[in-house]
């Protein structure tokens, strides 16, 4: 996954926002469950009353609590109680965390005691009765005087010595049966105060709702932003890596094309950027939110419900489980997917390009097997890895329904016995879920994380390669002459190869001058002529334009010099006029006609309807072989280059249109190089040097009269040719 987001790494500043964003978005999430916990305890079952200690007393029941506070915490309580007319107040949203916390320890017991000897209940009696008797008071000594005024009367020491053996049996139950008491006694002080309970309770669901609320709008707000940046942060890179992937690609040399297939090349461009983006458009929105919301609600369980963390711990080890064992079975699979789509854009690829010639032969029947058995064995390895996936959801709900059970079970025993409340118990199981969910986050992406990271590899291998023909620091420019091209002792071997394909080539192309390059088919003509403009580097010697090294120059100048037309005339999508001015962008109407009319165009392009506006298909595939080589040459034409090669442009014209063209050239190029690569002695005859190349050498040079009189080799393809 680090090789994805290096990807991303220049918008730091994104995925930092996106990673605060988050935490806000998990503290928002899992308050929630808090305020849920506060409704049911404390809005519901405890009527709204929010703490245990009063925010206004009688200032009867308030002399009664004295009776069991000690000198420090009638002291303490004074500080903080003031006294309008009967009534006792404190201002609870005026006191800091830690002055309610000692507050409310000063008040619990004595709370529970006055609520113990003033309750009028026969379990309340029973339990007075019980503790006067155990210190030697007996019924009568009572008479009819109220506990609480018996107790008034009872010297300090009598009534600590209660206090201490009340204390001592609390001591026994959990802090929270102590607030509860604390809750009814303060509960059924605000009844005697004549405050309407309902409305009471009514005023703190209003209250916790709206928090809930503002606090879910919260959550949503920063959920919706935490996606449109986790978008934006996935486009723009998918944009940026499509980018420096295709300016990569436009300078590599044929080395490096021949080093990554063009299907793969293809691939690389779209599937694996599409599946980098992908991953980075969830990544932040699961993998970096799952963590940050399982471990929250972990410290989330462990503050507020530890005695049954058990159960999550159990969860847990049963989702690792089964993510462990789908991933060992379903993660071989995803490394090799992409292969196998880099498999199937092959043989799409050859056959959509090849498609003349497997109906010519008649090979449809087989050429769709082979399609279909490349595109079958990527269906069954996706069928292999989905079905293995769709069980994931399905045992994961039985994990989490089981999960919810077993919490409510353990729950429901805590609470009978008096050490949970249900609200506590609802908080825990949202966090409980909280936590699975987490875990079934990140097993969900280490669906596609596995083929992102393949894909990053894949993208990166492109981007940090070589390319073996680049221009020098030290570049220079080309001086302003005629284009005057020397081959010295250059040898040329493609890369990784034993041999090479061309031996000391020593030879000069004269400005003004053509330059013609015969021999039998696979001599290394065109080899050569791809060594001007840097298609491929020399291995020996050095080419010069003007007397300065082609390696020495910077390429964009080097090739706007030539105007070169390869073998295989090709031509992109648009217009007739587009395709011409593809080298010269900047030329005119008149500039475009007067090419086409030198490349012996405008017969054909005349009797089109939209003439130079006619639509030419992608790769030129509405027109003609000799049409497509006739615009590929005018494309030459109207860059006006100091530097004219021909490899092999004339070999689909008929000999009345190669002549004609030949003729218009030898009249118009001016004082430019040409050179020529042909297989044909009418298409050269009239060069002013003729190089004749056997295995990659240069065996004989001359005029035609020259070679028909001293050159054998040259001599027997005129024979065949001109006989």
């Amino acid at each position: 996954m680090l090789k994805v987001l290096k990807f991303a790494k220049d918008k730091w500043y994104v995925i930092l926002a996106i990673i605060l964003l988050l935490f806000v978005q998990v503290y928002c999430e899992l308050t929630l469950p808090d305020y849920t916990s506060d409704i049911v305890d404390v809005g519901i079952q405890s009527k709204g009353v929010e703490y245990p200690i009063p925010e206004k007393i009688s200032l009867k029941t308030y002399e009664n609590l004295q009776l069991f506070m000690t000198d420090e915490e009638i002291e303490l309580v004074d500080k903080y109680y003031s006294k309008k007319q009967d009534i006792m107040e404190a201002k609870f949203d005026k006191l800091t965390d830690d002055e309610m916390a000692e507050l409310k320890e000063a008040m619990l017991l004595p709370e529970m005691m006055t609520f113990l000897f003033t309750s009028e209940s026969e379990e309340a009696k029973n339990m007075q009765s019980g503790i006067i008797s155990s210190f030697g008071i007996s019924e009568d000594e009572l008479g009819n005087i109220s506990i609480v005024d018996f107790l008034e009367n009872l010297p300090q020491i009598k009534r600590n010595a209660i206090r201490e053996v009340i204390e001592k049996q609390m001591s026994d139950y959990p802090e929270y049966m102590l607030e509860a008491s604390g809750t009814s006694f303060v509960r059924q002080e605000y009844e005697n105060l004549d405050i309407d309970m309902n409305t009471y309770q009514m005023d703190y669901l209003k209250k916790m709702g709206a928090k809930m609320l503002l606090i879910a709008v919260l959550a949503l707000v920063v959920s919706f932003v935490v996606g449109y940046l986790s978008s934006k942060l996935a486009a723009s890179t998918g944009k940026d890596l499509r980018y420096k992937l295709f300016s990569k690609v436009i300078g590599f040399s044929n080395a490096e094309m021949n080093s990554f297939s063009t299907s793969s090349l293809i691939t690389r461009c779209t599937n694996d950027v599409q599946q980098v983006q992908m991953v980075l458009t969830v990544f932040f929105r699961i993998v970096v939110f799952a963590p940050i919301m399982g471990g929250g609600a972990v410290l989330k369980v462990i503050n507020n419900a530890a005695a049954i963390g058990w159960t999550v711990v159990v969860a847990v080890l049963a989702v690792i489980f089964v993510i462990a064992i789908l991933m060992i079975v379903a993660m071989p699979k995803f490394k090799i997917m992409q292969k196998l789509v880099d498999g199937l854009n092959l043989v799409s690829r050859e056959i959509l390009t090849g498609l003349p010639v497997i109906r010519a032969f008649g090979r449809e029947e087989y050429e769709e097997k082979r399609f279909d058995g490349a595109s079958r064995e990527l269906m069954n390895t996706q069928l292999f890895t989905t079905g293995s996936m769709a069980l994931m959801a399905p045992t994961m709900m039985f994990i989490m329904n089981g999960v919810s059970v077993l919490i409510v079970w353990v729950g429901a025993g805590k609470i009978d016995a008096g050490t949970m409340q249900v609200g506590d118990m609802m908080a825990f199981l949202v966090y409980a879920m909280h936590i699975v969910m987490s875990f079934l986050f990140i097993s969900m992406i280490a669906i596609i994380i596995p083929r992102a990271s393949v894909a990053a590899d894949r993208i990166d291998e492109v981007l940090s390669s070589k390319t073996v023909i680049a221009d020098k620091d030290e570049a220079v420019d080309i001086p302003e002459k005629c284009g005057e091209i020397s081959f010295n002792h250059v040898s040329f071997a493609y890369p990784n190869a034993k041999e090479n394909v061309l031996s000391d080539i020593d030879f000069t192309a004269y400005a003004g001058k053509t330059t013609a390059i015969i021999g039998s088919t696979g001599c290394g003509k065109s080899t050569m002529v791809n060594l001007i403009p840097r298609l491929f580097d020399v291995t020996e010697g050095s080419i010069t334009i003007d007397g300065v090294d082609i390696r020495d120059v910077k390429m964009k100048e080097l090739r706007k010099k030539i105007g070169f037309v390869p073998q295989k005339g090709t031509l992109f999508s648009g217009t007739i006029s587009s395709n011409i001015k593809f080298g010269a962008k900047d030329a005119g109407d008149d500039e475009v006609i007067r090419a086409a009319s030198i490349a012996q165009a405008t017969e054909f392009i005349d009797e089109k309807e939209k003439k130079y506006e006619s639509e030419i298909a992608q790769g030129g595939n509405n027109v003609s072989g000799g049409q497509k080589q006739r615009l590929a040459i005018a494309r030459a034409i109207a860059k006006k280059p100091k530097v004219y090669v021909f490899d092999d442009s004339f070999s689909a014209l008929d000999y009345k249109t190669d002549a004609a063209l030949r003729k218009a050239l030898r009249e118009n190029m001016g004082n430019a190089t040409v050179i020529i690569v042909a297989q044909r002695i009418s298409t050269i005859m009239h060069a002013d040097q003729i190089l004749v190349l056997e295995d990659g050498r240069i065996v004989d040079r001359g005029t035609h009269d020259e070679l028909m009189k001293n050159s054998a080799i040259y001599q027997q393809i005129a024979e065949s040719q001109l006989s």
